[in-house]
């Protein structure tokens, strides 16, 4: 099991191809994008100053630099393949910088939103809301964002199809200790800010740990984990969606592409 604060084993593998990864990871609707941006207050803002935390190839940083609002953005990377597909796409408006969640190169209180696209599940961390906290004005909004098809979703998501939801409880089955957005793990580190009795709030006044972003979160909605199994685990994985792909329920265009449903979810949280 990796550190809480370095690269996961399974994210450093799993995107080690940065260019198949920028190749074939979805992009995000442009409602999503428009409602996403509005919580966060900065849509229709010009220049507004936003730090994107863990923005890989830019498959969202991209988004952002062609909106009409001339984003001013400071894309955070750790992975050194990823953040140099990022650099090669030398975007208007938007610094590159090596960094990772819990140590950002980035001013204290510089930015009017922050951005975790597809990514908060792998340092969802004290540690790392302290520095998204650090690293953004007081009243500033921090959001996250994924696509998630049905067949990686939470479990208590409703599932368009019998194939989805077949691959979906074999995934969801699939445990490597590693934090994954259809765990819904990474909710739990807004909760432990809260102080929770009166005493607890005296205490977290005098130490300076009083909570840093609001609750409840606001929610809107509109795998790279396989990749890296190998062996006989992988052979297993490959006849389970071959018979999933099999099923009755699958839908095929003529040139026998699949349809994937999903969703777009996202959430937000003020810095307080």
């Amino acid at each position: 099991m990796a550190s809480r604060h370095a690269l996961p084993t399974a994210a450093e593998e799993g995107f080690k191809n940065a260019a198949v990864y920028d190749a074939h990871r979805p992009s995000y609707p442009p409602e999503a994008i428009d409602a996403f941006l509005s919580a966060l207050k900065v849509a229709n803002y010009p220049e507004s100053k936003i730090v994107e935390v863990a923005s890989g190839t830019g498959k969202f940083t991209e988004l952002l630099a062609r909106r009409p609002e001339r984003f001013l953005v400071k894309a955070v990377e750790p992975h050194d393949g990823m953040r140099g597909k990022l650099v090669e796409k030398d975007l208007p408006g938007v610094e590159v910088l090596a960094g990772k969640a819990e140590k950002m190169p980035v001013g204290d209180e510089w930015g009017d939103a922050c951005i975790a696209a597809q990514s908060f599940h792998w340092f969802a961390t004290p540690e790392a809301l302290t520095e998204i906290e650090r690293v953004l004005r007081p009243g500033a909004v921090f959001g996250m964002i994924w696509n998630i098809e049905d067949y990686n979703k939470p479990a208590s998501w409703v599932v368009t199809t019998k194939w989805e939801q077949k691959l979906n409880g074999f995934i969801t089955s699939f445990k490597d200790g590693n934090p994954r957005f259809r765990d819904e793990s990474w909710k739990d580190v807004f909760a432990e800010n809260l102080p929770y009795t009166p005493f607890q709030v005296i205490k977290n006044t005098i130490t300076d740990h009083l909570p840093k972003f609001s609750l409840p979160l606001g929610e809107g909605k509109t795998l790279s984990q396989i990749a890296v199994l190998e062996g006989a685990d992988l052979e297993n994985a490959k006849k389970i969606v071959e018979d999933a792909l099999n099923g009755d329920d699958v839908e095929r265009n003529e040139n026998g592409e699949i349809a994937v449903h999903g969703v777009t979810y996202y959430a937000w949280a003020d810095r307080l």
